[in-house]
């Protein structure tokens, strides 16, 4: 198939695009500037490139056309953050291309009732970023189960982890010192009882669902998966863990949340609040159901394997030793 990516040298697209020329496919990487992919691979010099600023040309009403005009059986959107901007490639695509994958998130879910939930769970989303997501999933979804609608398949990433950039820590924030903190063996602050939660993927099990959606549209158009790894952690079982993978046990003291928050530095304390306030666990059920979606990495894994990337880079200082996982 000829594909055209969105947002493609980015996290997600860094592992998607290899996986796509590997199994024989025209790729297409739409981006706003030249910067190099999150993961080098030898797989991008067979990768078209396109250079286009979304937020401007959505604002001219010419991105979706621009898009369509590339002839893609496929597209996979990564960066889509208003209902607007959805109906503009939508209505773009309509009749020409065969499939859109668009790429969500699961805070359109909001406060949970049950855990592990489900994609049919009521939705209460709280958040512009949150609230956003939800109306271009209900957008997106009656554009598919139309009858002259352009098929869509959504995919909902739990906290993206893996190499190259900061992950959600046990603190709900992404703030290395908390790594610091574990590998000295220093107390952390954590809220309540710590048994919130936080829900991990690493972004080539987020791409292998991507994937499978582009391989089974007909199970996955019209649908919503989410992108999660097997199981969420809590706040404070991931904390002993993280811990463990520097010979630590963690110290750890459990306040209320405002004491909590007001411990944090100033720029992670809504991020913390974001997180924990959530507390999502996502069920992958349906995902393995209809495509066979098997994330590769445990939530704990993922983030291993980020720490370990952030320590080799020099981000946790010189003397953090190595992660031991597993």
């Amino acid at each position: 198939m000829r594909i055209v990516i969105i947002g493609a040298t980015g996290h997600v697209g860094g592992y998607l695009v290899p996986r796509l020329v590997a199994d024989g496919h025209d790729v297409v990487a739409i981006t706003r500037g030249t910067s190099a992919p999150y993961r080098d691979d030898p797989a991008w010099q067979s990768v078209a490139r396109v250079i286009a600023d979304r937020e401007a040309e959505d604002a001219a009403g010419t991105f979706g056309s621009r898009v369509a005009g590339l002839g893609a059986d496929a597209v996979v959107d990564l960066i889509c953050f208003t209902p607007e901007s959805a109906r503009q490639l939508a209505d773009a695509l309509r009749g020409r291309a065969h499939q859109l994958v668009h790429v969500g998130t699961i805070w359109t879910h909001g406060t949970l009732t049950e855990v592990p939930a489900p994609e049919d769970a009521v939705k209460r989303p709280w958040g512009d970023y949150g609230i956003q997501k939800e109306a271009i999933e209900r957008l997106l979804l009656a554009e598919s189960r139309r009858e002259d609608g352009l098929p869509v398949a959504i995919v909902h990433p739990g906290h993206i982890s893996g190499p190259g950039w900061p992950i959600v820590t046990p603190q709900g924030t992404t703030d290395l010192d908390v790594w610091r903190t574990l590998a000295g063996g220093r107390e952390l602050l954590l809220p309540g009882f710590g048994l919130e939660t936080v829900h991990h993927v690493h972004a080539d099990d987020v791409a292998q669902l991507i994937r499978l959606c582009l391989e089974r549209p007909l199970e996955a158009n019209g649908e919503a998966f989410h992108a999660v790894s097997e199981r969420a952690l809590t706040l404070r079982g991931f904390a002993e863990a993280a811990a463990r993978w520097f010979g630590r046990e963690a110290r750890l003291r459990f306040v209320p949340f405002a004491e909590f928050g007001a411990s944090l530095p100033e720029e992670h304390r809504d991020a913390a609040y974001q997180h924990v306030a959530r507390s999502h666990s996502m069920s992958i059920e349906k995902g393995r159901r209809l495509l066979g979606y098997a994330p590769a990495h445990s939530s704990l894994a993922a983030v291993a394997e980020s720490v370990e990337w952030l320590r080799q880079a020099g981000r946790l200082g010189d003397d953090i030793p190595p992660v031991q996982f597993g």
